[in-house]
């Protein structure tokens, strides 16, 4: 069975790193840090480009030699509210401190052209709806290809409500194709509300040689190397993800399932 679950590996501190290397892919790496008021962190960007997202709580960043102040507004992810993000590029430092309890979501992909840091959100982050009857799903695009400031990262927020799915009609981006399709690894950090819920994401290819169906717990990562992978939202449980997709294109075209390329 393919390793493309995560479960965190601690409740504080570092929880989640997902590496190329890890992954077994080339382009994508996810890491989650959770922390308490006054603590702090602080890391190198390397070779990345990094977009840190504020899933919840608040701290002071500073990053590529200026201070950011306080980023951060909700406390509670399911608040729906928009995002507080920074860009941070490659050959960068960034640190922070969690002025309360904090959950920040650390997106990487290759950096190439030591692009400006900046603020992302949360003006210009709108929740907006996709999908209709039980596909509908509500997104907070945090930088999709419209953006010009990030050389690889493709970053979004779903929250898909009880009862729904999402990721779906089931799609693949696994082939470098352009404009057809392209090719773009993808990591999905699950949350449930309530906490002690489930969901569930199916990972498949059309010949079915991939073809893993996983419950997913709050707080774990699902690694999407290749295949269609629809999410479902059980009866009573809302979902939310945080998607991290990277290639060789910063494009996102996807070619549908077969068997479900009539609802697209």
């Amino acid at each position: 069975m393919p390793d493309l679950l995560k479960r965190p590996f601690g409740t504080h501190g570092k929880v989640h790193q997902i590496t190329p290397e890890s992954a077994g892919w080339r382009y994508v790496g996810f890491d989650l840090i959770k922390l308490r008021p006054g603590e702090s962190w602080a890391e190198a960007t390397g070779a990345n480009e990094v977009i840190l997202v504020m899933v919840e709580g608040k701290a002071k960043i500073e990053a590529a030699g200026q201070d950011w102040g306080e980023l951060g507004q909700r406390m509670n992810v399911f608040e729906k509210t928009p995002p507080h993000c920074l860009y941070v590029p490659n050959d960068s430092q960034w640190s922070l401190q969690a002025t309360t309890d904090a959950t920040i979501a650390v997106c990487k992909a290759p950096g190439k052209s030591g692009h400006n840091a900046r603020r992302i959100g949360p003006e210009g982050i709108e929740l907006t709806q996709r999908g209709e009857g039980s596909n509908t799903r509500f997104i907070n695009n945090i930088a999709m290809e419209n953006e010009d400031y990030c050389d690889s990262l493709l970053v979004t927020e779903v929250f898909t409500p009880a009862g729904h799915w999402s990721s779906y009609p089931s799609h693949r981006h696994d082939e470098d194709d352009f404009p057809r399709v392209t090719y773009l690894e993808e990591t999905y950090y699950h949350r449930l509300n309530p906490a002690d819920g489930f969901g569930i994401q199916r990972v498949y290819t059309d010949d079915l040689q991939l073809n893993e169906t996983m419950a997913v717990y709050d707080g774990d990562v699902v690694c999407v190397p290749r295949g269609h992978h629809p999410c479902g939202a059980p009866h009573g449980f809302e979902m939310y993800y945080l998607n991290v997709m990277a290639g060789p294109l910063r494009k996102w075209r996807f070619v549908a399932a077969p068997e479900v390329a009539h609802l697209m």
